[in-house]
């Protein structure tokens, strides 16, 4: 009945067909063609004709599991079945019946950014402070896609807003949330996490405890969360972007590494204050060792200090504008000047935004 009231306030003229009595075991066999060995968990919502679910490639030692969301359709007879980040599973999860409004919406989203904007908070409460235990390493494959965390009060918190799955077909451990532009978050080696199916979490929404899990495979030692980031359907490196208002840094090896917060930097082992989001329009003030940055009227070197800002204080910027050349940290040089809430300039390069280009557009006119 939950089924048929959704499809109906949907507005469609036509209820999908019931769903499945069993496990699907052609659809299993089909999906296992497609990842070989792979650990599968059929939705309670599969039809004879619709199939959705998750698929999760077992490892054994030290290594990572690898797990995508699958969607299917039995065409002719025979299941096509498409996974995360193929273009068929756009196409699919578009016109799939059995998913919601909201996930054909969102998995059928295929809009792709390189800019390293999430728009996330780190993944438990604002305002505590967690051990960064892990710096910048696999979850699966060469990208080193994911951070440890752990203490606090141990709960953990979705970074952002988006779809909420359980992984592993046992469903403990491992939470994936599906967000907009492209971007997912894993939380693995959860424990007592909750158990969704496509369900909507605002930002902050409680997802599970800190954990030693691995009911997928792998090995934990010390109760974390193993926090990872995918980027149109698979893992990407999470180097250079922001959580909590700090950067993560990669020093170029596993488990090592530093996050930073304007100036300030915090190696592997330190501490971690969750400052919130960073908004889609918003930068981190970094000086590069200085203490505050000049805000002039206008975008150039050649008009008037107004004020100053701190290094590490978060602006929200306006438009953008062409202006005098600076070179920033890490040698980033531009002539992008940032026109903020409040009127005044600041040079981009003393601006952490995650792009060097306009994140609220150009301005029509300077003044």
């Amino acid at each position: 009945m939950r089924l048929v009231a959704a499809v109906l306030a949907l507005g469609m003229s036509a209820g999908p067909a019931a769903p499945l009595a069993g496990p699907a075991p052609d659809l299993v066999v089909a999906v296992r063609a497609r990842v070989p060995g792979a650990e599968v968990a059929v939705a309670p919502r599969t039809t004879i004709e619709w199939g959705f679910g998750t698929a999760v490639r077992m490892v054994t030692g030290e290594e990572y599991p690898d797990g995508w969301l699958f969607v299917a359709h039995r065409e002719k007879g025979r299941w096509r079945v498409a996974l995360e980040g193929e273009p068929l599973f756009a196409t699919l999860s578009r016109n799939a019946t059995i998913l919601s409004g909201d996930e054909r919406r969102t998995l059928g989203d295929r809009t792709e950014s390189t800019d390293r904007r999430t728009g996330m908070r780190l993944p438990f409460a604002v305002g505590q402070t967690w051990r960064y235990t892990g710096g910048p390493h696999p979850m699966s494959g060469d990208a080193r896609s994911s951070i440890d965390l752990a203490g606090g009060d141990g709960r953990v918190l979705a970074a952002r807003g988006g779809l909420a799955y359980t992984m592993c077909k046992s469903g403990k451990g491992w939470v994936r949330v599906v967000h907009d532009r492209g971007l997912a978050t894993d939380y693995y080696h959860l424990e007592r996490n909750i158990r969704p199916d496509g369900t909507r979490v605002v930002e902050g929404a409680f997802l599970g405890h800190i954990g030693n899990d691995v009911s997928c495979g792998g090995r934990s030692s010390g109760k974390h969360v193993h926090f990872s980031l995918r980027r149109d359907g698979r893992y990407v490196e999470i180097d250079r972007h922001a959580f909590g208002k700090w950067v993560i840094i990669d020093t170029g090896r596993s488990y090592s590494g530093a996050a930073r917060h304007g100036s300030q930097r915090v190696a592997v082992g330190g501490s971690l204050r969750n400052h919130g989001a960073l908004g889609l329009t918003q930068g981190i003030v970094d000086t590069d060792g200085g203490s505050t940055l000049n805000r002039r009227a206008g975008p150039g070197v050649g008009h008037a200090v107004v004020g100053t800002v701190s290094d590490g204080g978060t602006v929200t910027i306006a438009c953008s504008a062409r202006g005098t050349v600076h070179t920033g940290r890490d040698g980033y040089t531009s002539d992008l000047w940032n026109k903020l809430s409040d009127g005044s300039w600041v040079s981009d390069v003393y601006v952490w935004t995650g792009t060097g280009d306009p994140v609220n557009g150009f301005c029509t006119k300077h003044g």
